[in-house]
């Protein structure tokens, strides 16, 4: 006799619950005592300090080997479907390792954004917040999901601006813990909540939010359909669906050498199983049913200043003195001088092992993403709207 639609659900939901009991034991594990960081007193080196230093090399060395060829042509289709259904794992444990290092060169919204003249990096990261925000019309009285919602720096921002109730979903406990304390001390706790969950699998009923936005983050699913699919089916009819996606252009080549190298570096820098193109973006929101009110790369301007000006490190675009302390950071030189810092404290005992090998996979990732912005092959902000018909018919 099969069995009962009740007794697969709740196998399913106990499989679920301890996994993620798992997760969270082992995200106490690595973190130590910085994961009750209660006052986030702890400076990052601090942080670097506190981190296992039996647990965290096993967790570095372990999320490399997802990626088995050091030349991506020779990976076979095989080695990617492993990545893909690992998906989660390797997600997990790259914000595991890189939250720290996220937040001291770049602050608590862990994305890009366009810059105007004079206009004050932290500033412009909202902008960009607002931007999605105003274009998909959240209105206080909306409840509304943040999909990917790292430490809650966007959930915070759009919180102020709009006034609505956002719900952080996110598959990393360390971050989780830092958005609910972070959210405290914004005095946004009573207007927001940060949930556990897979976004390919949302722990969320059909039908309960008014809009929903992911920002740089659904590009860690193993495929676009399933993660907005999910989008789709936790909306109310009429629902919206805004978002700024990590995607290659169509100028991406993906017969040419050295576009796949740069792919691959985006993809072990920051965590991505495999990325996909403006192409299946759009042909992922068509397939799961939404209705597209706006698309365009955000990146591909006019502007005088370009969105990856802190990584290439033009500095005479900073706007502020602490743009000053960020760019100084975040160019090739202050990526390399903080790997550098990092070997040399890990050295001396003074910060976990495998720390420098964090700071290496975190280099490689920006000379990635500015090497494809430079040829025009990636965009990290294909901003679309979409929306959920009101009735199947539409």
């Amino acid at each position: 006799m099969a069995p009962s639609r009740t007794s697969v659900t709740s196998f399913s939901t106990a499989v679920i619950t301890q996994r993620n009991q798992e997760d969270l034991a082992k995200s106490k594990t690595l973190h130590g005592h910085t994961f009750q960081d209660n006052h986030h007193q702890d400076s990052f080196l601090s942080k670097l300090n506190k981190k296992d230093r039996d647990f965290q090399p096993a967790v570095v060395d372990k999320y490399l080997d997802n990626w088995k060829e050091d030349r991506p042509e020779l990976e076979t289709e095989k080695d990617k479907a492993q990545r893909q259904t690992a998906y989660k794992a390797v997600a997990n444990s790259f914000y595991d390792l890189a939250t720290d290092f996220y937040e001291y060169g770049w602050g608590t919204s862990f994305h890009f954004c366009r810059f105007h003249p004079r206009e004050p990096f932290h500033q412009a990261i909202a902008r960009h917040e607002h931007y999605l925000a105003a274009n998909m019309g959240i209105q206080p009285h909306h409840r509304v999901l943040d999909i990917g919602c790292g430490v809650g720096g966007p959930a915070r921002e759009i919180g102020h601006f709009t006034g609505a109730h956002i719900t952080g979903l996110n598959n990393n406990d360390y971050q989780i813990a830092r958005a609910r304390r972070y959210a405290v001390s914004a005095g946004l706790d009573k207007r927001s909540d940060f949930v556990k969950g897979d976004f390919m699998n949302m722990p969320i009923d059909d039908n309960s939010y008014d809009a929903c936005y992911a920002i740089e983050a659904t590009v860690h699913a193993s495929t676009l359909e399933g993660v907005y699919g999910e989008a789709y089916r936790i909306l109310k009819p009429g629902g919206v669906f805004g978002c700024y996606e990590w995607v290659m252009t169509d100028k991406y080549d993906p017969t040419n050498a050295d576009h796949l190298r740069i792919v691959r570096g985006l993809e072990v820098g920051n965590g991505i199983a495999q990325m996909l193109t403006v192409k299946d973006c759009l042909k992922a929101l068509k397939t799961v049913g939404f209705t597209i009110e706006r698309n365009e790369d955000m990146g591909e301007t006019d502007d005088n200043i370009k969105w990856y000006y802190p990584l290439q490190g033009d500095i005479r675009q900073a706007n502020a003195f602490w743009d000053y302390l960020t760019v100084l950071r975040t160019t090739t030189a202050g990526r390399a001088a903080t790997t550098y810092m990092v070997r040399t404290l890990e050295s001396l005992g003074l910060v976990a092992p495998g720390s420098a090998k964090v700071s290496t996979i975190l280099q490689t990732a920006a000379d990635s993403v500015l090497e494809g912005a430079l040829l025009g092959i990636f965009t990290p902000m294909y901003f679309f709207v979409a929306r959920k018909p009101l009735t199947a018919s539409q």
